[in-house]
């Protein structure tokens, strides 16, 4: 794919708009780098849009009409979003035989209002129900810098299609780190917005009560964009982009209990050449304990809130005749659900709320949470051909990102290395604020890089 894909979305917007490039170029080139991934044997996506995405660009185009900075360019829609006339699977085999949506989810229908061409449909672990990226029905997309590990999930084909520069960025759901998981394992930039802040309407949801919007991309700047616009804060005067805000005095809380047990050696190292680089810049680096999040492994000893979720709405599925049609380790997973009681699952909402009671108190005077946004590396193929290991890995690999979907806050991940995530987080409704602080936060550390 061509560097024309690489810049950031106000970038390509401004290029638009002075003729510089046009959206059937770009399209096309997009379409190009896609046929080479898949003639390679790529899997990041379960269905490309060749000839529509190509006449929506051409009509771009003939109007010369760029309103939003989204208009023109070519992005991947997870496969767990409803497009009009398409058949959502969710990266399943089960759901194949399913009706095409008769309209488009909420937020895709925005996406098409803002102009955006829906290039494709990008792979995903099945029902978004892993943070590995793993699938055995459509393949398994592959980490893009050393194919031999995960590319991350559940939004793995998403990742890839904006890291090889086949999208100028993707739309994807989060339940435990569905955007940031891969985003930190591909050497992008994943966001995890408030849970109600986008409608969910028309995503085959895996949690309702966790389940929130993502998207990927190549900078903060491109997710801010992606955001102002689904949330209909866009406006014309965004394309003078304000400066990135100074971190002086900035109270940057860290936890070193729970978030940050089992790290990778180069996950610590990189977490804490980051945090040095922040606090010369003048952030205040404040520790503090937060031992009640240890609580969250008990609360997860049965599958928790996913699982009595997930297994209301997928049990007919799994129970029926294509049930054997699922990945074995995903219905595995939902079957979980099936073991709660209705008094086990209100006790889980009720030790949520705690959490929750407790996280406002210990950071209310935070500007930002910053955590490792996985553990671990990505692992290898090789690693996770064991069950157990599998089960673990998943398990670890969501740890510190689904603490943040508990909570009910937002949080950004940005890339310290090509394979090491930094999370920015907040509480519920921090949106905004968490967007603008990351830009800080990712300009200072570019320039503590590049000195």
């Amino acid at each position: 794919m061509g560097d024309e894909m690489k810049p950031d979305l106000m970038q390509l917007h401004r290029e638009l708009l002075l003729g510089n490039i046009s959206s059937v170029a770009l399209t096309k080139q997009a379409l190009d780098a896609i046929a080479s991934h898949q003639k390679a044997g790529g899997a990041a996506f379960t269905q490309v849009n060749a000839k529509t995405a190509l006449a929506a660009a051409r009509q771009l185009d003939a109007a010369r009409l760029y309103p939003t900075p989204l208009a023109g360019l070519p992005l991947t829609i997870s496969d767990g979003f409803d497009v009009q006339g398409q058949v959502t699977r969710a990266g399943s085999a089960a759901l194949q035989s399913n009706p095409p949506a008769s309209q488009d989810a909420a937020v895709v229908s925005t996406l098409r209002a803002a102009g955006a061409v829906l290039l494709a449909r990008a792979n995903m672990s099945e029902f978004s129900h892993s943070g590995l990226g793993l699938n055995p029905h459509h393949g398994t997309p592959l980490n893009p810098g050393d194919p031999a590990r995960v590319a991350g999930g559940s939004s793995s084909g998403a990742a890839v299609s904006v890291a090889l520069g086949m999208s100028a960025a993707a739309l994807v759901a989060d339940s435990s780190g569905s955007a940031r998981i891969p985003a930190a394992f591909c050497g992008l930039v994943g966001f995890k917005a408030t849970a109600t802040l986008m409608p969910l309407q028309g995503c085959l949801s895996l949690s309702p009560s966790l389940d929130s919007v993502g998207m990927l991309a190549h900078s903060t700047s491109c997710c801010s964009v992606l955001n102002a616009v689904l949330t209909g804060g866009w406006m014309p005067a965004h394309v003078r982009r304000a400066q990135p805000p100074d971190l002086q005095r900035r109270r940057l809380y860290v936890t070193e209990d729970y978030l940050a047990e089992q790290l990778d050696p180069a996950v610590a190292q990189a977490f804490d050449t980051a945090l040095t680089r922040l606090s010369k810049a003048g952030a205040r680096i404040v520790r503090f304990d937060f031992p009640e999040l240890r609580r969250i492994s008990d609360m997860n000893a049965q599958g928790g809130q996913i699982a009595a979720e997930a297994w209301r709405w997928y049990r007919a599925r799994l129970e029926g005749e294509d049930g054997g049609r699922c990945d074995p380790r995903i219905a595995k997973l939902i079957r979980q659900g099936a073991n709660q009681s209705a008094v086990d699952y209100q006790d889980l909402l009720e030790q949520r709320r705690m959490l929750q009671d407790v996280a406002a108190h210990r950071l209310s005077m935070a500007d930002a949470w910053l955590m490792p946004t996985v553990p671990i590396l990505p692992p290898t193929l090789a690693q996770l051909e064991d069950d157990d290991a599998y089960t673990r890995l998943n398990r670890l690999v969501q740890r510190n990102s689904a603490v943040v979907n508990l909570l009910d806050g937002c949080a950004l991940s940005l890339p310290l290395t090509s394979q090491i995530g930094l999370s920015v987080c907040g509480l519920h409704g921090r949106d905004t604020h968490i967007l603008k602080l990351a830009a800080g936060i990712e300009a200072t550390l570019a320039k503590a890089e590049g000195e």
